[in-house]
């Protein structure tokens, strides 16, 4: 039972308690004035009675008028006179009042009896007849109900104000414990709340202080996880000098994305590297060496700003040498990419070296996915040497093996991606997430959107995802398969996870469909998590905004390919994850890589403190399966428990 019903019915008992306890006083106390007033009534009547009979006792006539006269003017319940010496009724009247709508069971409960009175009539000196009254008591019991009826009233009407009063004042008093409650449910969702203003009364200010302590300290406790984890991967993954990534991350993200045939995009390979490093940093010294690879970090980051796919991809590998990784990429915004370095970089020499010609040379190189890594980089140092062959040192772009991928006009993808749009040609790939511990257990299933070609066979979403984002088009691919996920859930009951582009976040009118879409799918909602890949999460407050949005339509967010932007998890830590996935790059080869292990020990540290689970993502090996048991990663997805395959 709530407090506001113990505290309602208290009031009641209390109220039904008074009530009968000042009645029964009342009562009591008007009982024995009541029948004194009975007893004089009754003897004054009789009395007056007698002294007017006495003239006229032996006139029957008058006797008899003058008795219904006294018993017609008040409250009697008989009159008689009785002849003294034979003892005979000589007049009688009697009647029972009408109760006045007085219940019988309030006449029974007060037992309030009729009083009477006598007096004696003479005749001369002899005593003649005997005058007996006895007054009824009902005018006193109407009385009695009234001023019961009024009492009742009165602390009606005073218990329903204090009811009032007192629920508005506990629901006040208890407002700290509602908020209590809601920074529980915050915590079971990893989010970090604390009431700012401590309620006056003194009992829920010590709870309400613990309750901030408590959640403080928790907050502490995950900031704490969350910046060793962010020291251990700048450690780890960037270059101390640049603040880029290093050649270690460099490796990884390679690996990670050219040789995986499945999902990853074709793109270029861009490397950078200043000319005659040694004699610079003789010449220059090595602060002014230094700060000039700083500045050519810097240039990198600023121009490959406008690929966003590039952002976390830029690294210097060792002293001179620069590193662009570039998915999706043609060949058109590759030399665009190269001019613009060229340009930026010479302008840089001229302001920032006047005395000496540094010169910075670039070579690209295009691959396609399952690539081999080393086959790549031999041919990017190929383009590379020949730049710097050249009699003006600047750029070179070999088009060899990946440059197939020219074939793909733009005209024909254009045609091709309209008419799968138009005719809903996408068909839906499923790749379970299973359980670390128990792999027949899956968690759920990761939907991915397959394009068949011109002989029927599926075509891998790297292939056309980078032309449906330079037609604009992500959004219309993530409607039409959300549509397709739901009428799938209709007709079957796994739980599935869908990803969201960066494309459809930034389009308000494109979002605002998709939540119109899930409100008529609200059932849905459990079964329905959406992510979104680390690299494209929008800013903090429309994250915040979509998590809500999507929270209360009854579906869930997660986040996939995380592990490159650590620091912002304690940004996402108040948002309330279903779970994040970590960037495959981090676990292929983590049983023979012990900096990947600590990181993702650091990584899983930090989730645990606010109970957000961990999936592992790209798990290809027993070997890499069996560490991420051990660490307590809690479900996998990868080649290893299954490939993307249409439904069964």
């Amino acid at each position: 039972m709530s407090l506001f019903k113990q505290l309602l019915l208290a009031i009641c008992l209390f109220l039904v308690v008074a009530f009968s306890g000042s009645f029964m006083v009342s009562l009591e106390s008007s009982r024995s004035q009541y029948v004194n007033q009975l007893r004089s009534h009754a003897q004054d009547a009789a009395t007056a009675l007698a002294l007017t009979l006495t003239p006229n006792i032996d006139d029957p006539a008058m006797v008899e008028l003058m008795v219904s006269s006294i018993f017609d003017s008040g409250y009697y319940s008989s009159i008689k006179v009785v002849d003294i010496e034979s003892n005979a009724v000589l007049v009688e009247r009697h009647a029972e009042p009408d109760s006045g709508g007085v219940p019988a069971w309030f006449i029974h409960m007060t037992g309030l009896e009729p009083a009477g009175g006598d007096a004696i009539v003479s005749r001369g000196w002899q005593q003649a007849a005997r005058v007996e009254v006895i007054s009824h008591p009902m005018f006193a019991l109407a009385k009695l109900w009234q001023s019961a009826l009024g009492s009742l009233g009165w602390l009606l009407l005073c218990g329903a104000v204090s009811a009032v009063l007192g629920a508005l004042l506990l629901r006040r008093q208890l407002r700290p414990l509602d908020y209590m409650v809601a920074q529980s449910h915050a915590i079971a969702r990893r989010e970090f709340l604390s009431l700012p203003e401590l309620p006056r009364t003194p009992e829920l200010r010590r709870v309400v202080q613990a309750m901030n302590q408590m959640v403080e300290k928790l907050k502490a406790l995950f900031n704490e996880q969350a910046e060793r984890s962010e020291k251990l991967r700048s450690e780890s993954y960037q270059d101390s000098l640049t603040g880029l990534a290093n050649r270690r991350y460099f490796e990884m993200q390679l690996n990670a994305r050219v040789s995986n045939a499945e999902d990853a995009r074709a793109g270029y390979l861009l490397l950078l590297r200043v000319q005659d490093l040694a004699g610079l940093n003789a010449r220059l010294g090595g602060q002014r060496t230094d700060q000039l690879l700083q500045a050519v970090g810097e240039q990198l980051r600023r121009t490959c700003v406008q690929f966003p796919e590039t952002n976390d991809l830029i690294t210097r590998s060792r002293g001179g040498e620069f590193a662009v990784l570039a998915p999706g990429m043609v060949h058109e915004e590759a030399t665009q990419l190269a001019q613009a370095l060229a340009a930026t970089l010479q302008s840089l020499h001229v302001t920032g070296a006047s005395d000496v010609d540094p010169v910075a040379c670039i070579g690209l190189a295009p691959y396609s996915p399952g690539d081999a890594p080393q086959a790549l980089l031999k041919l990017a140092d190929e383009a590379l040497a020949r730049a710097e062959s050249q009699p003006q040192p600047g750029w070179v772009c070999l088009e060899q093996g990946a440059a197939a991928q020219a074939a793909d006009s733009h005209h024909a993808w254009h045609t091709r991606l309209e008419q799968a749009l138009s005719k809903g040609q996408f068909e839906l790939f499923f790749q379970p997430v299973v359980d670390v511990q128990a792999p027949e257990k899956v968690l759920h299933y990761k939907v991915i959107s397959r394009l068949h070609d011109e002989h029927g066979e599926a075509v891998a979403a790297g292939r056309f995802l980078p032309w449906l984002e330079r037609f604009g088009w992500m959004a219309r691919l993530d409607l039409l398969v959300l549509e397709k996920v739901l009428n799938h859930l209709h007709n079957h009951s796994e739980n599935l996870a869908l990803n969201l582009s960066a494309a459809t976040l930034a389009d308000p009118q494109a979002l605002q469909r998709v939540y119109d879409l899930l409100g008529h799918h609200r059932a849905q909602g459990p079964r329905l998590t959406f992510e979104i890949g680390e690299e494209q999460l929008p800013d903090q407050s429309m994250l915040e905004q979509l998590t809500r949005r999507l929270r209360g339509l009854g579906f869930s967010l997660a986040l996939q390919r995380f592990g490159g932007r650590f620091s912002m998890i304690g940004n996402l830590a108040h948002l309330g994850l279903a779970y994040l996935k970590i960037d495959g790059g981090y676990i292929r080869n983590i049983d023979q890589e012990q900096h990947k292990r600590l990181f993702i020990e650091a990584i899983q540290r930090a989730a645990h403190s606010i109970d957000l689970p961990l999936i592992a993502e790209r798990v290809e090996t027993e070997g890499e399966l069996q560490v991420l048991r051990e660490m307590g990663v809690q479900g996998i997805q990868g080649q290893l428990v299954g490939e993307p395959a249409p439904w069964r």
